[in-house]
């Protein structure tokens, strides 16, 4: 690729030298044409630029050591839009793509992005180009468009697994993918980097870090306790890794109840912050998070004195406020915490936890309809998962009588706290206290505010200031004809007001040396403040108590959440160069700014062009509970760490919360060139985009990318409106559509289209394509022999393909299938399931069974009474038969919520959701029959107790206030015995013999089938599996790997729930999973039936009862669930059909673009079946010579290239029974030509590596050695006496 790449360079380079001294020419005789404007490169600086591409990309000095190159580019610049312009644009699409290179060293994002888009929209072939690629997700990961940027990455790994710049490709996706919570694909791109000897933007010990934390938030903390302490041993850690890792140490130590007792969990977190500080005394969460430990040991006086360092040393914090009210509650100042809550409130007006906690204030001073508003504030943000019991306590106190004195304070206290009011204009009140460091807060004193209560507070934040008294004074006047809004703007001010003259009414007692009151009629306080819970404890969990205000800890409201677990910390803000700078473009920023970036010094190119810009810090907490990235722009103080995050953190990817990129560094943070690493170059976008924004995109209302209209503006980058069909980032639907709607497109005509690079939807399938007859695809016959075809391979070369692809010369990397077309009519999307019925067993043998199973137009077809006709024992696999048979036999169990078939709701019960929520563990057959006998009898228990309370419930739902927001929950908790092995003969003999009955098609093993043609067991595919299950039990949504048929029989004696979607639909599917932030392909959903129906999806749904046989055709998405109490077995089956093949082969290609490991090797498959069987059907033969032709070729380029560089092959022949291998690093099948470590050799373990990783770790192969399976006269024999076999006249099974 990479000569690829430089020989179209040079050629662009030398064309436009030659086309300067053309027009130099030809104005000659023009006078009035200025010189200046006809620039020409000289043949060395045409050289010189041959060399550059976007692999350069943050490794060219351009700001600092790299003035001369800098100048170049500039020039370059100009004489090829000059050229385009004196063109009109009809140029070689390379000069397009080299713009886009100069422009993305240059930090010139719009223009590289219009560039880049030119060329896609000219070059047919774009997806053969590697730098192309990389150059265009570089300025999508700029943009903080990840969809579109993961995309094209994916896309140069898949082309040129090889490329210079993997490592950092490898890098970005980890960051990418753990911003949108697929933490396993982050973990597997994260080791894919460490392992890779060659440099990217951060260092090792930095993406240690990375993997350590992504074992926190996925809950494995023994690992990530272990991961942080092996870092803290490495040699040389730099001070802002070290000061991290001991953060996030420390703070899990405190909040993770199995790491100890509490009393060492706390001093070993107080340990370890201390020792964080004293890496970075700056870090203002650290400082929090010490001050939350001090407060749960005691230590008043400490844990003040920390949460002014926090404010003094960060941007203010919900967080941060809220705990100081915390502790001024807890200490009986219920002013000064009313204070805190209030700047707490402020800073994030969904802060669930302040309200709460303001809210037991408010009940505490006998004030009721205060700490009502305050509740209901709570219970508005989306983060609260204790919406129920608030209501019952809003609704319990509005019951209650108004007391005499509730407007004036406790009963004896000689005073009150204000009113409750809503923060009047709180994003633009600056001069408010929350929205700066304090000079003057309470935590400024905290000692002294607390022992001396006679001390003179600062003036409230929420006093009147002039100008609002002045409105105050004009909406009285007009009272009688204010619109509604003016109407309750007029009631809180003189709310405020009111609260304002109580407030120095107080004060004015309070000076005259009247005591502060205490709370006698609040909770009981505890002498030492209340320990927080565990990390993942929900935020609004105190229950209510029947009577009386809430329990006595005040504390409660105020727990750790799951930020500080969940969210990122990172050492140093500015990581790598992709943060939204541009106003309106803050997709994806509830993710990215609540944490803070791994800082290293990465060089200028990450700086921006002045060398010292620095990024924004949002003044909310708006991250979820799992929003982690590590490339966030704010100071470690500011994620929401143990409090409720903000609506945008439940919202859709998309949304987030308003933000620009033009404040200043994080206070406590030198802004040097290194710190502003993820500023990327650009003086913030805003200065490019400012221009021609709309109002609409400069709004911070307007959080999506995707909200920009692609007309906004004077034609922003000049989108072609009617490109939409083909191009993602010109419809209003792509996330991707503000960075190509930006100022600044390069001049002239390189702007005229700024289609995206990554084609959405083509106009068909180009992974379908790629299996039609390869006379129309490849520039050679696949039916010579093998030597003529090695000899043609040669001369080849890789013509942009992947090495290992074994999909056709010309088709360009998988793409999702677009859905079909016509969309089906709304009635048709609940068709009836096919349905066949058996008498005998002369049905089940009948041919026609067979061709109607696997018709593609039969999705799924359920055969109804096959036990039965079959004479089958199912009894063999009866509960009480297993137990017998083998007792102590492995069962994996998935713990799982009991929900009706068709809904799915998170675990409050608030919302329907995609994701399945599950944990996993392992027990035994006898264990889990136990378990299973014990449900079916509790579940007899509570249906007789329930008979009497049915009508009473069903009365109580219907008169419901909100029935749409009613909490479905609770819900029991359930457990699945799943994935249960059966393939051993020994073991299971009887079982396994049974299941010979049934017609060939269908049995686990037979000549027509491809899954026995593989020469090992693949467990759950070619091999039985069993599954024991009670009511509620879901196997999730997916499609069979590889997309092989399935045969699922329902063992009884209770039914089983199914849907299922067609094929052509699975592009839909993947989208929706997209949506949602789940891995189609590894995560664990259940589709809403209500999103499947709008997408005009028909879905399939139906019974199976015991005796059932149910046939899941190729590539069915499907997805069940228990009704009663059942087992059942299952296995995949290959028909011999190119239908079959062709699908499984296009899984195996995106299962590499989205490195995931294929199950079944169809390379080893393919030459399997090459020897083993006569192939009739001419699509399906073609198919697999090509594959044979593929890899034969690949083995030839790797044996040459390893005798080139003096490496010799060791042979090895393959043993019976051997599997196939996979690499052990980045998991795609290895085939013939074994890359193996040396240690492993010589202890004859055999970890084998493909050719690609085993060079990212020694680039000349030190420490491998190249075992070799197959001779190439044997291969070549296999594949020249592979023919096409004659027709047969029956097609039967």
């Amino acid at each position: 690729m990479k000569s690829c790449r430089v020989s179209l360079a040079v050629a662009a380079a030398r064309r436009l030298s030659a086309a300067g001294d053309e027009e130099k020419k030809m104005a000659a005789g023009k006078a009035s044409e200025p010189e200046e404007d006809s620039p020409r490169l000289s043949a060395q600086e045409s050289d010189a630029l041959a060399r550059v591409d976007s692999s350069l990309f943050g490794y060219q000095r351009l700001h600092e050591d790299g003035a001369s190159m800098k100048a170049l580019l500039v020039k370059a610049v100009r004489c090829y839009e000059s050229l385009i312009l004196k063109a009109e644009g009809k140029v070689d699409p390379e000069f397009f793509c080299q713009l886009g290179h100069f422009n993305l060293l240059l930090e010139e994002y719009p223009k590289a992005l219009s560039a880049y888009q030119r060329y896609y929209s000219l070059q047919s072939d774009y997806w053969k180009n590697a730098a192309f690629l990389y150059g265009l997700g570089m300025v999508y990961f700029h943009y903080n468009a990840f969809q579109w940027a993961i995309k094209a990455f994916q896309e140069v790994l898949y082309i040129d697994p090889g490329f210079s710049r993997a490592k950092e490709i490898h890098l970005r996706l980890g960051l990418m993918f753990k911003v949108n919570t697929d933490y396993e694909s982050s973990l597997k791109h994260f080791q894919l980097a460490l392992i890779d000897s060659n440099h990217c933007t951060l260092s090792k010990a930095e993406i240690q870090f990375h993997i350590a934390h992504l074992y926190e938030i996925q809950k494995r903390y023994r690992a990530a306790k272990e991961a942080y302490e092996s870092l803290l041993q490495t040699e040389d850690l730099p001070a802002q890794v070290k000061a991290a890792t001991l953060q996030q140490l420390g703070w899990m130590h405190h909040t993770v109840e199995q790491l100890g007792d509490k009393a060492n969990k706390d001093s070993y977190a107080i340990q370890c912050l201390q020792k964080s500080l004293e890496a970075d005394p700056n870090s203002g969460q650290s400082w929090y998070f010490l001050g939350r430990c001090y407060s749960s040991i005691g230590k008043v006086q400490d844990a003040f004195i920390s949460y002014r360092q926090s404010i003094d040393k960060s941007e203010a914090s919900a967080d941060t406020w809220c705990s100081i009210g915390v502790l001024y509650q807890q200490q009986n100042q219920p002013m000064d915490a009313l204070q805190a809550y209030i700047c707490a409130v402020q800073l994030d007006h969904s802060h669930a936890a302040a309200w709460m906690d303001l809210g037991t204030l408010y009940e505490s001073c006998n004030q009721p309809q205060d700490a009502i508003k305050c509740y209901i504030n709570a219970t508005r943000s989306k983060a609260c998962s204790n919406t129920a019991a608030l209501a019952a306590r809003i609704k319990y106190l509005q019951a209650c009588k108004p007391q005499p004195g509730s407007s004036g304070g406790a009963p004896g206290s000689g005073q009150s706290l204000p009113p409750h009011v809503s923060p009047l204009d709180q994003a633009e009140d600056q001069s408010s206290p929350a929205k700066r460091k304090r000079t003057a807060s309470p935590a400024k004193s905290s000692a002294e505010s607390w022992t001396n209560s006679s001390a003179q507070p600062p003036t409230p934040n929420w006093y009147l200031s002039p100008q609002k008294l002045q409105l105050l004074e004009q909406l009285r006047a007009n009272r009688a004809s204010l619109k509604p809004l003016q109407l309750q703007m007029l009631e809180q001010l003189e709310a405020q007001l009111s609260a304002m003259h109580l407030h120095q009414q107080q004060m004015r007692q309070n000076s005259s040396g009247q005591i502060r009151a205490s709370l006698p009629n609040g909770p009981s306080l505890p002498a030492h403040p209340v320990p927080r819970g565990p990390a993942v404890r929900p935020s609004c969990s105190a229950p209510p108590l029947a009577n009386g205000p809430l329990p006595s800890s005040v504390g409660n409201n105020h727990t750790p959440g799951t930020r500080a677990n969940g969210d990122v910390p990172y050492l140093h803000p500015n990581a790598l160069p992709h943060n939204c700078t541009s106003p309106g473009d803050t997709w994806k920023s509830q993710h990215l700014n609540s944490a803070q970036g791994l800082q290293k010094g990465l060089g200028s190119h990450w700086a921006g062009p002045n060398g010292d810009r620095t990024l924004s810090s949002s003044a909310s907490a708006d991250g979820g509970p799992h929003n982690q990235v590590g490339l966030s722009a704010t100071t470690p103080s500011e994620p929401a760490v143990n409090h409720l995050s903000s609506p945008s953190s439940t919202s859709s990817p998309a949304s987030s919360s308003s933000q620009t990129a033009t404040s200043g560094a994080p206070h406590g943070t030198a802004p040097t060139k290194e710190s502003a690493a993820l500023q990327g170059n650009g003086s913030t976008a805003a200065n490019h985009h400012s221009p021609d924004r709309s109002p609409q995109a400069a709004s911070a209302d307007s959080p999506q990318l995707s909200k920009r209209s692609p007309a906004a503006g004077p034609r922003a980058n000049h989108i072609h409106p009617g490109s939409s069909a083909s191009s993602p980032a010109s419809s209003p639907s792509s996330r991707c559509a503000a960075p190509a709607a930006v100022n600044g497109s390069g001049g002239g005509a390189c702007s005229e289209d700024s289609r995206s690079p990554l084609k959405l939807e083509p106009p068909e399938l180009c992974i379908k394509a790629a299996l039609r007859p390869s006379r129309s695809s490849s520039t050679f016959s696949i039916y010579p022999t093998s030597t003529e075809v090695l000899k043609a391979c040669r001369s080849l070369g890789k013509n942009g393909l992947s090495s290992s692809s074994i999909l056709l010369n010309k088709c360009p990397p998988p793409r999702l299938p677009p859905p079909p077309s016509p969309p089906l009519a709304k009635d048709k999307l609940n068709p009836p399931t096919p349905s066949i019925y058996l008498e005998n067993k002369r049905d089940a043998f009948f041919p026609p069974l067979h061709q109607f199973c696997t018709n593609p137009s039969n999705p799924v077809t359920v055969i109804r009474g096959l036990a039965g006709a079959l004479k089958l024992d199912l009894g063999l696999f009866s509960t009480k038969t297993l137990v017998e048979a083998n007792p102590e036999h492995l069962v994996e169990v998935r713990t799982q919520l009991c929900q009706p078939a068709d809904e799915n709701w998170d675990a409050s019960g608030l919302q329907k959701q995609w994701r399945c929520e599950g944990s996993r563990s392992y027990t035994t057959i006898a264990k889990y029959a136990q378990y299973q006998a014990a449900s079916f009898q509790e579940s007899l228990r509570e249906e007789n107790e329930k008979k009497g309370q049915k009508e009473l419930s069903d009365s109580e739902m219907t008169s419901s206030e909100t029935v749409s927001r009613r909490r479905k929950g609770p819900f029991k908790q359930v457990k699945f015995g799943t994935n249960i092995d059966v393939s051993d003969e020994k073991k299971w003999k009887l079982q396994l013999q049974e299941l010979s009955k049934l017609p060939a098609f269908a049995r686990v093993v037979s000549a027509g089938n491809l899954l026995s043609h593989v020469g090992h067991s693949i467990l759950g595919m070619n091999t039985v599996q069993l599954f024991m299950k009670v009511p509620g039990s879901r196997t999730p949504g997916h499609q069979e790997h590889n997309n092989f048929c399935a045969v699922n029989i329902n063992i009884g004696p209770g039914d089983c729930e199914w849907f299922a979607v067609p094929e052509p639909y699975w592009g839909v599917m993947s989208n929706f999973c997209e949506k949602n932030n789940i891995n189609f392909l590894k995560g664990s959903w259940w589709p809403n039936l209500e999103d499947l129906y709008e997408a005009n999806v028909p879905v399939y749904r139906f019974i199976q009862r015991p005796g059932d046989l149910v046939w899941l055709n190729t590539g069915t998405v499907h997805w069940g669930q228990a009704i009663g109490w059942c087992n059942n077995i299952s296995w995949n089956v290959g028909p011999l059909t190119a239908y079959q093949y062709k699908l499984a082969v296009e899984r195996y290609e995106w299962n590499k673009l989205q490195s995931v490991k294929s199950m079944v090797p169809m390379v080893h498959l393919s030459w399997n079946m090459a020897r083993n069987i006569k192939v009739s059907d001419h699509k399906l033969f073609e198919m697999i010579k090509f594959c044979l032709l593929r890899t034969l070729n690949q083995c030839q380029t790797i044996k040459e290239a390893l005798v080139s560089a003096g490496k010799e092959t060791i042979w090895h022949r393959r043993s019976r029974d051997e599997p196939a291998h996979y690499c052990s690093i980045c998991e795609v099948e290895v085939f013939n030509l074994l890359f193996v470590t040396s240690d492993s050799y010589s202890r004859k373990s055999f970890v084998v590596q493909c050719q690609d990783c085993a060079r990212k770790g020694s680039n000349e192969l030190d420490g491998f050695v190249v075992l070799e399976q197959y001779r190439m006269e044997d291969l070549m024999q296999v594949y020249d006496q592979f023919s096409l076999a004659p027709a047969l006249h029956s097609s039967s099974s």
